[in-house]
Parts: C-alpha cells; sequence; structure tokens
C-alpha cells in the first residue's frame, strides 16, 4: 500500500490538478468522472470459489501424504484405517475453512463506517448526495458530528476539530484549518489533511475531495484486508514436516522396492509391503491431535478471557518472540484524563480546575474528550450555583473559548485555549495567595517554563484565564486583553497500572516488546518512561519512509519505539520482524492496526476495538490488558510442546520400526510382519496417543518461545529410531537364533515388542527431565495402556490365526519383556541428547529462511 501524500501539496495545485474550483463541480463534469473512476466505495470483496479453496488446503504436502496413505490403506484392504484417515483429514479442512470466512465480516464493517450522504457542491449550490456519487474535484460542507466521506484537503474551516483516533491511534481531537493556497505542508503536518472514516467532532469545514473510494487511505486499508495473509509460523512449520516426511517415505521406499525387486521377490507383494511401510510412516493421526490439542488450549484460553477465532493462532502465539503492541488502549487506558491544574508557582490549585470546568461545561457543540475530562473531575463539585450569559465558541485565529458567567452577582468572562496564544493576552496573574501580580517577562518567561516542562513529559496543556465583566452582557468583539491568567489544566492519557508488570512478565517469558504508535515522538517517550519499558531506541515514521524493506529489516531489531507512523509503516515493521526470522504478534484496536494485525503471525485485538481490527485479528482478549496474553502465551507453548511430543514420538518410533522391517526383510525368508500388520500396529499406535493433547508440559517447555525445528526432529528421530531397531534386531536374534520360532510365532512376538516398546516408551521421552520427575496426565496413562493392552489381546485371542499371529510361549514373552525393559532404560539414558535444545538464534535462522522462500 503506497500512500500518496497529497497533503504536502498547496490547495492551488490540487485544485488545479483535479480541475475544480472552490465553487465545485458541474453536474455533467461529476458524472463524467463518477463513470471513470467508479463510486466512492470500498467495493465488495469477491466470493472465493469453494473448489479452489479446498484444492489450497489439499495442496499442504502433510495433507497430500495422508491422503496417499488413505488410498494404500483402502488398496491392502484396510478400510478402517483408511475411514479414520479420510474423516481426520474431513474434519480439519472444514474446521480451517470455517474459520477463514471472518475476512469477510470485516470488508462489510468497512464499508459501513462511511457516512450514507453528504452535502456537496454541485453547479454553484450545496446539494445532498449519496456518499457512493462524491467524485474527486468535489468541494464537500461537513460539520460537526459528520463522517469524513473521502480523503481531501481544507479548503476554508470554522473552528474545526476531528477525530482521528481510529486511524492514527491519537486520543485527542485534531485542529484543522486551511493552508495558504501558494504553500504545501511537510509531510509530517497533516493539519489541512482529512481522511475518509474520520468524524468531524466540532466546527464546520468545506473540503476538496482528492481521492475516492479505494483510493482513499481506508480504501488501502481494506484492500490490504482482502489480500491473502502471508503464510503464519503454525503453518510454515506444517510445510517443512510434511517436506521431512515426503523426503523419509520415498528414500524408505524406494530403498525397499528397489532392493526386494533385486532379490526376484514377487513384484505386487513387493509394492504392497512398501506401500505398507509408506502408511506406516505417516502420522494419520497428526491433524486430529493437533486440532485437540488446540481446541484443548482455546478453552482455557476462553477461561482466561481470551477468544480465540483461528485455532493454529494459540501455537503461533506460544512461538511468539517479539510482541508489537499500540500504546493506545494497551499501555494507556484510552481516556483523557486531567492529572493537574497548577497556578503559576507549579502547584495544583482548586480555582484552576473550577473556572476550566465552568468554562467547558457552558460551551455549545459537541464536547472535546478534554471538556469532558473536566467535567468529570468536577461531577462532585456543585456547579449549579453559576449562570450562563454568553460565550464565544473556538476558532482558529483565536485558539480559544471565552465563556461569560455569573455567580453571587460577581461575572467573570472565563477562556481557556491555546497557552501560547492566551499568555499574549494576559497582563496580570493570580497569586498563591489569591492576590493579583503584574505579569511582567520574568514571571512570563516561568510560566512559559512550566508549560514546556510538561508538555516534554507527552501531555497536553490548556490555559486558564479571566478577567472581570461587570457591564457585559455579551460576547460580541474580540475584546480579551487585559486578562488575568489563572494557571493551566493538564491532561493526559493514564498509563495502565498493569502495564509495567505485564511487560516484565512477557520480557521473562522471552517475548521482546516493539512500542508501535501513531502519536507523536515525546508522548511515545514519555509514556515507556513512566511505565518504566525496557525498551530502547527509536524511529518516526519520516525516517521509516525514507528506509527501503531491507534498511527497515536491518533495523527494526535494534530499535523498540516506532513513533508517529502510519498503517502502511506498521504493517512494514512486522513483515521487517518477520523477515528477521521472528514470530511476531501484534495488538491493536483501531482500523489503522487491522493491516498490520492481519500480516503478523498472531494479530491481536481487544474487545472494545473497532470492528475491523477485532475481524483482523486471530484472538481478542475480552480484557484490554497485556497481562492476559501471558497465560495465552503458556498455554500456547503448552500445546506446542504436546505437539512435539506426538511428533517425535510418531517420527522416531515408526521409522524405527519401518527401518527395522525394511531391512529385515531384506534377509529374512519371510516379510516379518504382513501388510495388514503393519497398518495395525500403526493404527494402535495412534490411538494410544490421543491422550497427549491433555498432557501437561515441564517448566523448561515454557519458559521460553520455541519454533518449528525439523533439525531437532531429525535429530530426535536419528538416535532414538536406530535405538529401537537395534532391539528389534535383537528381538528377531532371541525368536529366531534361541527360541527358534515359526512365521507365525516371530511376526506375534516381534508384534508385542514392537508395540509394547513404542508405547511405554512415550512416558520417557515425554519429557526432558527423568520420567519420574514429571507425571503425565491420567488421560495419556489411560490411552496409552488401553492401546498397550489392545496390542497385547491380538496375538493371543481367538482372531490370532485370522491376523497371521501364532500366539507366543512364555519363554518367549519373557525374554521379551526383558529386552523392553532394557531398552526403555536406554531410551532414559539416550533422550538427553536427543532432546538437547537448539540456540534460538539458529531457530530464528531457519525461521528467516522460511519467510524468505
Amino acid at each position: 500500500m503506497t500512500e500518496t501524500r497529497f497533503w504536502t501539496a498547496s490547495a492551488d495545485a490540487l485544485l488545479l490538478s483535479a480541475d475544480t474550483s472552490p465553487a465545485g463541480l458541474s453536474s455533467e463534469s461529476a458524472g463524467n468522472r463518477l463513470r471513470r473512476d467508479g463510486p466512492n466505495s470500498l467495493g465488495a470483496k469477491p466470493r472465493r470459489r469453494l473448489i479452489f479453496d479446498l484444492a489450497r488446503r489439499l495442496a499442504n504436502p502433510l495433507v497430500l501424504i495422508l491422503l496417499v496413505a488413505s488410498a494404500v490403506a483402502g488398496a491392502t484392504g484396510d478400510f478402517v484405517s483408511f475411514a479414520i484417515i479420510a474423516l481426520v483429514i474431513l474434519l480439519s479442512t472444514i474446521l480451517d475453512m470455517v474459520q477463514e470466512h471472518r475476512a469477510e465480516i470485516a470488508a462489510d464493517a468497512l464499508r459501513q463506517s462511511i457516512a450514507l450522504r453528504a452535502q456537496v457542491r454541485r453547479d454553484g449550490a450545496i446539494v445532498d448526495i449519496p456518499v457512493e456519487e462524491i467524485v474527486a474535484g468535489d468541494v464537500v460542507a461537513l460539520s460537526a458530528g459528520d463522517l469524513v466521506p473521502a480523503d481531501g484537503i481544507v479548503l476554508c474551516a470554522n473552528a474545526a476539530q476531528v477525530n482521528e483516533a481510529l486511524l492514527t491511534g491519537e486520543p485527542y481531537p485534531v485542529e484543522k484549518a486551511a493552508l495558504p493556497k501558494d504553500a504545501g505542508a511537510d509531510d509530517d503536518n497533516t493539519s489541512a489533511a482529512l481522511f475518509n472514516g474520520t468524524c468531524v467532532i466540532a466546527g464546520s469545514l468545506e473540503m476538496l475531495v482528492v481521492a475516492t473510494g479505494k483510493r482513499t487511505r481506508l480504501g488501502a486499508i481494506a484492500g490490504a484486508l482482502r489480500k491473502a495473509p502471508p503464510p503464519t509460523a503454525f503453518e510454515h512449520g506444517i510445510h517443512r514436516l510434511g517436506m521431512l516426511i515426503v523426503r523419509l517415505t520415498v528414500f524408505l521406499v524406494m530403498f525397499v522396492l528397489l532392493a526386494h525387486l533385486a532379490l526376484g521377490r514377487p513384484p505386487l507383494q513387493s509394492f504392497l509391503f512398501a506401500m505398507a511401510l509408506a502408511v506406516g510412516l505417516t502420522p494419520e493421526l497428526l491433524p486430529m491431535i493437533m486440532t485437540v490439542a488446540l481446541s484443548r488450549g482455546a478453552q482455557r484460553m476462553a477461561a482466561a478471557r481470551v477468544v480465540v477465532k483461528r485455532l493454529s493462532s494459540i501455537h503461533d502465539l506460544g512461538q511468539m518472540d517479539i510482541l508489537c503492541t499500540d500504546k493506545t488502549g494497551t499501555l494507556t487506558q484510552a481516556r483523557i484524563a486531567l492529572v493537574g491544574h497548577p497556578g503559576i508557582d507549579g502547584i495544583d490549585c482548586e480555582r484552576v480546575v473550577e473556572l476550566a470546568a465552568v468554562n467547558a461545561r457552558f460551551e455549545t457543540g459537541l464536547k472535546s474528550p478534554l471538556d469532558e475530562a473536566l467535567i468529570e473531575h468536577m461531577a462532585e463539585h456543585d456547579l449549579d450555583d453559576w449562570r450562563k450569559l454568553d460565550e464565544r465558541p473556538f476558532d482558529f485565529e483565536r485558539r480559544r473559548v471565552s465563556v461569560l458567567a455569573e455567580r453571587d452577582n460577581a461575572r467573570l468572562e472565563i477562556v481557556k485555549g491555546a497557552p501560547e496564544t492566551l499568555l499574549a493576552l494576559c497582563s496580570s496573574a493570580d497569586a498563591p495567595d489569591g492576590s493579583t501580580v503584574p505579569l511582567d517577562e520574568a514571571l512570563r518567561t516561568r510560566i512559559m517554563a512550566l508549560h514546556d516542562e510538561r508538555a516534554s513529559e507527552g501531555l497536553r496543556l490548556l490555559a486558564v484565564a479571566w478577567k472581570a465583566a461587570p457591564s457585559r452582557q455579551t460576547i460580541d468583539n474580540d475584546d480579551d486583553d487585559g486578562l488575568v491568567f489563572a494557571g493551566y489544566c493538564v491532561f493526559v492519557d493514564p498509563p495502565k497500572p498493569s502495564a509495567t508488570s505485564a511487560v516484565a512478565r512477557l520480557e521473562a517469558a522471552g517475548i521482546g516488546i516493539k512500542v508501535i504508535s501513531g502519536d507523536a515522538a515525546p508522548v511515545v517517550r514519555h509514556l515507556v518512561g513512566t511505565l518504566a519499558l525496557p525498551v530502547n531506541g527509536m524511529l518516526t515514521g519520516s525516517e521509516i519512509a525514507a528506509l527501503s524493506d531491507q534498511a527497515l529489516a536491518a533495523r527494526v531489531e535494534d530499535v523498540d519505539i516506532f513513533a508517529r507512523v502510519t498503517p502502511d509503516q506498521k504493517t512494514r515493521i512486522v513483515r521487517a520482524l518477520r523477515a528477521r526470522g521472528h514470530t511476531v504478534g501484534f495488538i491493536g484496536d483501531g482500523i489503522n492496526d487491522a493491516p498490520a494485525i492481519r500480516a503478523a503471525d498472531v494479530g491481536l485485538s481487544v474487545d472494545g476495538a473497532t470492528d475491523v481490527a477485532r475481524d483482523a485479528a486471530d484472538m481478542i482478549l475480552l480484557a484490554p490488558d497485556l497481562g492476559v496474553l501471558v497465560d495465552g502465551v503458556l498455554e500456547g507453548r503448552r500445546t506446542y510442546a504436546n505437539i512435539m511430543k506426538y511428533l517425535r514420538m510418531g517420527t522416531s518410533s515408526n521409522f524405527g520400526n519401518m527401518l527395522t522391517m525394511a531391512v529385515a526383510s531384506l534377509w529374512l525368508p519371510f516379510l516379518p510382519l504382513t501388510a495388514v500388520q503393519i497398518l495395525l500396529n500403526n493404527l494402535i499406535y495412534d490411538l494410544s496417543q490421543i491422550g497427549i493433547p491433555l498432557d501437561g508440559a515441564d517448566n523448561e517447555d515454557l519458559a521460553a518461545p520455541h519454533a518449528w525445528d525439523m533439525g531437532a526432529i531429525m535429530r530426535f528421530t536419528a538416535i532414538m529410531g536406530p535405538l529401537s531397531s537395534i532391539f528389534d534386531i535383537a528381538t528377531f536374534g532371541l525368536l529366531l537364533g534361541v527360541a527358534h520360532a515359526g512365521i507365525g510365532e516371530f511376526r506375534a512376538a516381534w508384534f508385542i515388542e514392537s508395540m509394547a516398546s513404542q508405547i511405554l516408551v512415550v512416558f520417557i521421552i515425554r519429557t526432558s527431565l527423568p520420567f519420574w520427575r514429571s507425571r503425565p496426565h491420567r488421560a495419556l496413562v489411560a490411552s496409552a495402556l488401553i492401546g498397550l493392552a489392545g496390542a497385547l489381546l491380538l496375538p493371543f485371542g481367538p482372531w490370532a490365526g485370522l491376523l497371521g499371529f501364532t500366539r507366543p510361549g512364555l519363554g518367549i514373552v519373557a525374554g521379551i519383556t526383558a529386552l523392553i525393559l532394557v531398552y526403555l532404560a536406554a531410551a532414559e539414558i539416550l533422550k538427553g541428547y536427543a532432546l538437547r535444545p537448539k540456540p534460538a538464534a539458529a531457530e530464528r535462522g531457519n525461521r528467516a529462511a522460511d519467510v524468505a522462500s
């Protein structure tokens, strides 16, 4: 989204380029432009075709593997595996498709945010037309309460103030005035610019429309929301896992098939055996394990007041190592408050705030947030004995509001406004003892120093002055000379008391904080200083605009504060961080935050945010507090840990068993297991693991972010898989060399050894701690023992012959039991090497390579 900075051009230049005048367009010219440029609307989002949406999901390598495995299972007669795999794929795909339809709601919310009709100059007269018919070059008249219907520039204004909080995050109203016709503004000065979707809260103005519909800033945001979001960390991880399994499967299948054919084995039998090995390598229940784990995490997060809209974002939240946050509503309370009302000595004076509150109470029109803060502050003080006589409203030439009021037969003109303007009109000041003292240069300098000191802290100040008016009935002329300076009213968007502790908890969890705000640099700098946030370095919007994407990516890691940034720049910052290999979260509440929310790995919003921000988010915090996030982060890491348990155990056990069968099949005079027995082995093992999503996680798993690390999975598989194969071969030696077992007894005994070792080792490798120091969830214990019991029943039941098994003797069972116990002890010793963590920097490097690709 490249923004046209139209406010840097002069009014005359814009009028000339738009081929219009302050009198507006003719109906004929407006009609031609409407046909050329289209209606002033954000446009409807095209509906996604269901078949293409489905095909995109089925193209995932892991899903393709599972589809092939399902087909092979059906071809080999294992219709139970065929049905289970197909059902798991169907349910997980439908869930994803339903979740992603939230983007359509976002577009609808954006379209509804624009006014329906507007007052436009056409043919020399003001006419009322639908907003959709406004075109570039139109002159639109707006007054308090109107929404700005397009992007443009102020031609003339009368005390106009605009609320731009939804676009900029700035909580204070913004004064708008026309620039001199022969001069433009600088890049950071948008005092003459008006943006689609903002609201006029005071005064009136006329604007020249420069851009309409999709060409506005709001339209660009809507367009960004329609684009497919970049792949998240979870999607990157699944893709890498799929490619890993593809490589392992192709290697093993080709090796077995070619070796069997070279040895003269029957081609059909060799092919079915190779395909059964392929099915044995695939984690059929991975989609179910992930869905159950993520759903369980969503339930726990709901209890922590976090609504999860996209299940996989739970994983992304746990992997997040950078959190970008706007200040308004998360670090601050998004509510203007009066924090001081000092007199000339810098000490708070009740007379100052009383005079200001009387002025605010009697000021007509929409109350600004500053007026509301004054009235709220004085809510418990009785102002009913004051009586209004007249007022003179705010305008940009005067930059002040004057109210004529009376109490106890004392009539005063009370004035509040811009400090530099008001102070110039004062000739005396209220002293702390209640007397009036001359306002000489020394005192004037001291009063302005007080102003500069508070303003440098990011505070907003209003000056308050008065003068006696015993004979005035109205304020019909501008004779405010000779005012008495009373003091200042000081305002702030208060920081949240909980923000410092919440940020400290996030930092302790290994998550860096970056503050990204549309507010001015001094305001943001003062806020982070007040909260004592551990952030350093600052970039402003104008500095970011001068950087290329590559240059920005080189700077973002060392900068934690970004001030006066545009929506596009927020998105660029998020993408730059992701390009550096970070998993990025972004929390915001305004329309201006929506594109960055969508671009992040995990987009976060709050319950009181705009519809657009909530719809773009993956999670919504019902309590707008960063502290709520910490519980969500821990839940995400617990979910990730459980998914990794299944992957580690599944890939290592499956690979070890399949490797054993592949090698053994080359020198054994018979297949160690039939294709049906292989599929039974794999199915029972997977079903024994269904308790994993409910399992807990060690403190080590929760202490820091963890990225998908295919290297770690390969390392684990390379250590634990061959260990399993060694004991499998030892089992073969026991069965053939010692017990001289027949084919049926051999298959039954090795099936028992294989199943028992796979299932019981779960309790060893589910934790990096000694297994006796980490207690598994009772659901995992139950599912594992039930699976083990089912596996042991198959070779001993009346159906054993149908499955190709012969019941093994007691001596064989005792020998296998001893081998299993030795294997579990060896697994406990070796897991320390297999689970050795990878450095975080290396994890980020892998992640950066994924993003770049």
